[in-house]
């Protein structure tokens, strides 16, 4: 399911740093540093992205992850404020299960997943991250689940049923 690309600058979007992190290239003359940024951007009311970014100083990369994620941002389904089904989103090592949960539950998520389900505007989800702790990846996971869910209207109409026919 390929999405058009989705135009940024109308939308009034928020961002979160997930991580940063300082890496070390070890060279002739010792080491030099660099650093990588993980950033979530998201509007609250369906539109979430995250983005990778490195430079040798922090703003720099911030900057980069930004415009990155921008660059990512997906449209997310909603039924109500919580999402249609559970769906497994996988990335690298980093699994993330994001379950419905009924409405005043909250979110309930570790600090990455818990940053792009809030931006991305959902209020009552359960989720569980498997294996990588890795906060970059488990962003990316939980965007790939965000990503491979579809509404009853939206089986509808790959099927050519309605929704009625669907939910029996």
């Amino acid at each position: 399911m390929r999405q058009s690309m989705i135009d940024a600058s109308k939308l009034d979007l928020r961002e979160s740093i997930v991580s940063i992190r300082r890496v070390a290239k070890v060279v002739k003359g010792g080491r030099t540093f660099r650093f990588s940024v993980t950033v979530v951007v998201g509007n609250g009311e369906g539109y979430v992205g995250v983005g990778l970014g490195k430079a040798q100083e922090i703003p720099e990369a911030v900057r980069k992850a930004i415009e990155d994620a921008k660059k990512k941002l997906i449209y997310v389904p909603m039924v109500g404020t919580t999402v249609p089904h559970r769906t497994l989103g996988i990335y690298g090592a980093g699994k993330v299960l994001i379950m419905p949960a009924a409405p005043g539950t909250g979110v309930i998520a570790g600090s990455a997943v818990r940053m792009v389900l809030e931006l991305a505007g959902l209020k009552d989800v359960r989720a569980k991250s498997i294996g990588s702790n890795n906060a970059g990846n488990m962003a990316s996971a939980t965007i790939e689940g965000l990503r491979s869910l579809m509404t009853v209207e939206h089986i509808g109409k790959l099927r050519g049923k309605t929704k009625e026919e669907i939910l029996g």
